[in-house]
């Protein structure tokens, strides 16, 4: 039997969509500090109060788009979304003042929440059901190369070409999304809107509650990640390390790339146990490693396996949870998935830096972020438990 195609232009179209939105905002991430604090003439209150408008525009527009993606045509508002992304990406070529980086940076949050979910959710569509999990696995990846890209490229940017560069290049990315969300017309079945039955609004709009477990559980692990992608900078420092932060994350992508084609057949064929609990064990013990550096070995090491774990861990949450709901609620599983990511993400910052403040960095990745790890996978087989009861009692 020939295996179902993979690699469609649609899939294509929407992964690339996908590298080049999360592509832009990991170097916003990286650069906007630098030109905030050197030409603006801010501090880093300013420049976190930047990435704080981000946040608050993304947390608060992820439900509301998966209620907007289901309910229209799901390609036109990503064409609708990447043309205001556009927009957002001209006008900071011309903004100033630190009151119009704080608005754009808004807006920039609510596009970014809308295109990136409606990407994901098209994706996820547009995926052989068969292949879904290997599928969600390699669309994942275009958000892991963003993240180990982007703030190499925003850097390079900014700090040989200046700040006029860093912006026209950002709309020039900005226009390739735009192109790569219509590159290719996707079917009716896909784009088409869900059935509206009722009038009104309720929290089952917002969220689904069928893919909220698997949303929690993907949470969790982000946020133990959290605490890496926020605070590497600082605990390479303490550690004399922080010329190599950047060989961590290349070496990081690179296990991620090379281990995605085994650990997405195997989470098709095998089930989700077959990557989840390995996945789990690896995750743990990179953080403990990661919590006892000491040089550069040490560093790399540790990035190995937390890649290992890491990608082993969060297309499968994401595959569960769109997998959990029906296809005319790809859109609310989808936000209800990235918007407990983004909270996570969020939360992380906050708590965990309060504990490497008061306790140290050793203690909050060898400890906490390690027993966040543990207690998410106790969590999970909890709700795998439960899940094959209630099949079992379905069955008698």
């Amino acid at each position: 039997m020939q295996e179902e195609k993979l690699w469609t232009p649609e899939f294509i179209g929407m992964s690339g969509s996908n590298l080049l939105l999360f592509m832009s905002q990991y170097i916003m991430v990286a650069a906007l500090p630098i030109f905030i604090m050197e030409t603006l003439g801010g501090g880093e209150v300013e420049a976190g109060m930047a990435m704080t408008a981000f946040q608050v525009g993304a947390v608060t527009c992820r439900p509301l788009a998966g209620k907007l993606i289901d309910a229209v045509q799901k390609q036109r508002l990503l064409l609708l979304a990447s043309l205001a992304f556009l927009l957002i990406m001209l006008a900071f070529c011309f903004a100033h003042a630190l009151g119009a980086i704080y608005a754009l940076r808004l807006l920039h949050g609510c596009i970014f929440a809308l295109a990136t979910t409606a990407a994901a959710a098209m994706a996820a569509l547009v995926l052989p059901p068969a292949r879904k999990g290997e599928g969600i696995g390699y669309f994942a990846l275009s958000t892991n190369l963003a993240m180990v890209a982007g703030p190499l490229v925003g850097l390079l940017i900014i700090g040989h070409l200046g700040n006029r560069a860093l912006f026209l290049f950002l709309t020039g990315l900005a226009a390739l999304t735009l192109l790569a969300a219509g590159a290719r017309r996707l079917p009716r079945a896909v784009t088409a809107p869900a059935p509206q039955r009722k009038r009104g609004f309720s929290l089952t709009d917002f969220i689904e509650p069928r893919s909220l477990a698997p949303s929690l559980l993907g949470g969790l692990v982000f946020f133990a990640y959290g605490g890496i992608l926020t605070f590497i900078p600082l605990y390479a420092k303490s550690l004399g390390l922080q010329q190599e932060t950047s060989l961590f994350f290349v070496v990081f992508a690179l296990i991620i790339i090379l281990t995605r084609p085994l650990i997405g057949r195997r989470f098709d064929q095998k089930g989700p146990d077959a990557t989840v609990y390995p996945g789990f064990a690896v995750f743990a013990l990179g953080m403990l490693l990661f919590s006892q550096v000491s040089g550069l070995a040490g560093l790399l090491a540790a990035a190995a396996l937390l890649g290992c774990g890491f990608g082993a861990l969060s297309p499968a949450f994401q595959t569960l949870a769109v997998e959990s709901a029906p296809p005319a609620r790809a859109g609310v599983a989808t936000a209800t998935y990235f918007w407990s990511l983004d909270i996570s993400v969020g939360l992380a910052a906050l708590l965990l830096g309060g504990v490497a403040a008061r306790l140290g960095y050793a203690f909050m990745y060898g400890t906490v972020c390690t027993l966040v790890i543990l207690g998410t996978a106790l969590c999970y087989w909890a709700w795998r438990l439960r899940q094959r009861n209630r099949k079992r009692d379905v069955r008698a």
